[in-house]
């Protein structure tokens, strides 16, 4: 990989920047994963130590097991990752990038806790975006909008223009 990849919370307060990733980039439907995501599955690629660097702030740590860290935003709960104790990568969540669209998933693990509704997923209805279904609250979000952009900027928050 070239091209260093940038990511961080939802409020913007820890970023990161990733200069290499490893050929792992999976899901994880264990139990634990599943609590420390708060969802179905939870969606993680490693970085090597040596590639990744904190940008801004610190995230805050949870000890899920006697051997696992799990990391978060403490300002906004955003979970960032997964890191196993004398390994020689963290692991950060796939959504947790700027640009998550650019990790494809190459396989997924802890399948004795997979929920049944993943199977559902391609079969659900398809309501079409937020945009379209409910425009009114859409534009009220996007107008009060607290979310950290997509890329690097130098401070955040930043007072935006109404």
């Amino acid at each position: 990989m070239s091209e260093v990849l940038s990511g961080g919370c939802q409020c913007g307060a820890v970023r990161y920047q990733a200069r290499s990733l490893k050929d792992n980039p999976h899901v994880c439907h264990c139990r634990m994963c599943q609590k420390a995501a708060g969802n179905f599955f939870m969606a993680l690629v490693g970085v090597p130590h040596e590639d990744f660097t904190w940008t801004r702030g610190t995230p805050g740590v949870f000890r899920s097991s006697e051997h696992v860290e799990r990391g978060f935003c403490p300002q906004c709960g955003t979970p960032l990752f997964f890191k196993l104790d004398g390994n020689v990568h963290i692991s950060m969540t796939i959504g947790s990038f700027d640009h998550p669209e650019k990790i494809p998933l190459r396989f997924q693990l802890g399948m004795e806790g997979r929920l049944p509704q993943v199977d559902q997923l391609a079969d659900l209805m398809d309501y079409g975006t937020t945009e379209e279904g409910d425009p009114e609250d859409a534009a009220a979000i996007k107008a009060s909008n607290h979310q950290h952009p997509d890329h690097d900027t130098d401070v955040w928050p930043v007072e935006r223009e109404r």
